[in-house]
């Protein structure tokens, strides 16, 4: 008989549950710009609960070590007004699910989705310049600004470009049960 490990039990069990959640969570980012918290809290909590049924105190361990890592990640972007708590919210839900390293991976996928979807989003709307600029602006200016949010390009400010982020987040998450297959 051949025995399974649990991180390969986990991270099957977590496909079907994960792929719900970064689903729903796009559609409704996209039409409201908002990714609930009626399915964020639930499903963090399912994700705990799951994790420690299959793999006991160290399913639990490894599932908080998600949401840590998770609310660690995004946390700081939170911080300085250039993401929104929503998405601070669906990572660690989904860090939940799928433990920290795994989370590595999707972190690492995001980054790269939620840049190319920028990009493709300034070129559309025509203001690469500017986001090239802001960007440079947030990167270099954090040292006089600190973790304080950046007056023009906080989501705060209502005339600031904001572009949904859950898209990221889910292609990020999609491609790192790929990454670990």
């Amino acid at each position: 008989m051949v025995s399974v490990p649990a991180d390969v039990i986990m991270h099957s069990i977590a496909w079907w549950p994960t792929l719900f959640i970064v689903i729903v969570a796009t559609v409704t980012d996209l039409r409201s710009r908002r990714v609930p918290n009626w399915l964020v809290f639930p499903s963090l909590l399912g994700g705990l609960v799951v994790c420690t049924i299959t793999g006991g105190w160290a399913g639990l361990g490894q599932s908080v070590l998600g949401v840590l890592l998770a609310v660690l990640a995004l946390g700081g972007f939170y911080l300085v007004g250039g993401m929104g708590m929503g998405d601070v919210k669906l990572f660690a839900a989904i860090g939940a699910w799928i433990g920290p390293w795994q989370l590595v991976f999707a972190f690492i996928f995001m980054g790269l989705a939620g840049g190319l979807m920028l990009l493709a989003w300034a070129v559309r709307g025509g203001f690469v310049n500017e986001t090239l600029s802001g960007t440079a602006d947030l990167i270099f200016d954090f040292r006089k600004r600190g973790l304080r949010p950046h007056a023009t390009l906080a989501l705060a400010n209502p005339s600031a470009r904001k572009m949904p982020y859950a898209p990221a987040i889910a292609i990020g998450t999609i491609l790192s049960f790929f990454a670990l297959a």
